[in-house]
């Protein structure tokens, strides 16, 4: 929401959902911060939007661990729905994003607007209209998972993208392989997008560990981000065909560089370096399976 306010990207949907915070956080923080969320917003957007180019949008879309996500309103204002739009997060996150869509007339009326045939299902944990689905379940169990999606009007034969972003490495190694596994099983044409960190062997690493660890965060899942190897690997040993993995400095190199420029341009960073080593503690990995040859 911050990174909104202050212009790195726009989001007119995001204020619905977060209340602006009052304080600020150090600058060099803030700014590392921030730039590190602009190229995560950048990279995975971009995977997006190929794959759903590439499917003309006759595809399916399945947000894992969505929670506060804007996206399915974004991509209706740039004309870019796909068949259908699927969230996941867990119940008690549902409850609360369904609630803001009732009570928002911009949230709730672009989902009436794209809506068709019977009447729109809403309950308290879960909210199921012909174009976008919110699903209340827990990802760690994969055939509960599929069946709620499945009373949602999943179809397993379109193509399909799934987008994890810092959502794998809060479960245990095994958990994430089940579901990577699940997925690529169940979709003979489908994309998979992970961000979350990388390299976390090293002091800056660990020191990003025992942070989270003090705010009684554990990353359960922390072992499998040793390096984009690793990543990679995850992937390849779970069923998918082809796997990708870029740390985050990349990705930053590779945006629009006039675009870049602005950005650095809102808020002055001296501290580069530590700016750097953030950057190269996040990735993007990207894994497909395409029986199709799209």
């Amino acid at each position: 929401r911050f990174a909104v306010s202050v212009g790195y990207w726009k989001d007119p949907y995001i204020q619905y959902f977060v209340r602006q915070a009052k304080e600020r956080k150090a600058p060099e923080i803030n700014r590392g911060k921030l730039a590190c969320y602009y190229a995560r917003v950048h990279g995975v957007s971009y995977l997006l939007k190929a794959f759903l180019k590439k499917t003309e949008c006759n595809c399916q879309i399945v947000n894992l661990g969505a929670g506060m996500d804007t996206l399915f309103w974004r991509l209706k204002d740039e004309n870019l729905l796909p068949r259908k739009y699927f969230e996941v997060d867990f119940p008690m996150i549902v409850a609360r994003k369904i609630h803001n869509i009732k009570s928002k007339p911009p949230l709730s009326k672009p989902i009436m607007e794209s809506h068709s045939g019977d009447s729109l299902l809403i309950d308290s944990h879960s909210l199921d209209s012909s174009r976008y689905s919110i699903v209340g379940a827990d990802l760690r169990f994969s055939s509960d998972l599929e069946e709620k999606l499945k009373k949602h009007n999943l179809d397993t034969h379109l193509p399909t993208l799934l987008v994890a972003e810092c959502v794998l490495v809060y479960m245990t190694p095994q958990q994430s392989a089940n579901l990577l596994k699940w997925a690529a099983s169940t979709f003979p044409v489908a994309m998979f997008i992970n961000y979350e960190q990388v390299n976390m062997t090293d002091r800056f690493g660990q020191i990003m560990i025992e942070n989270l660890q003090r705010r009684q965060c554990n990353l359960a899942g922390v072992e499998v981000c040793r390096s984009l190897d690793s990543q990679r690997e995850r992937l390849l040993l779970n069923g998918w065909e082809a796997a990708r993995a870029i740390d985050m400095m990349k990705v930053y190199s590779f945006l629009p560089q006039a675009d870049v420029k602005r950005i650095e341009g809102l808020e002055f960073l001296d501290e580069k370096e530590l700016f750097e080593q953030l950057m190269q503690h996040y990735c993007i990995c990207w894994a497909s399976k395409d029986s199709s040859n799209l």
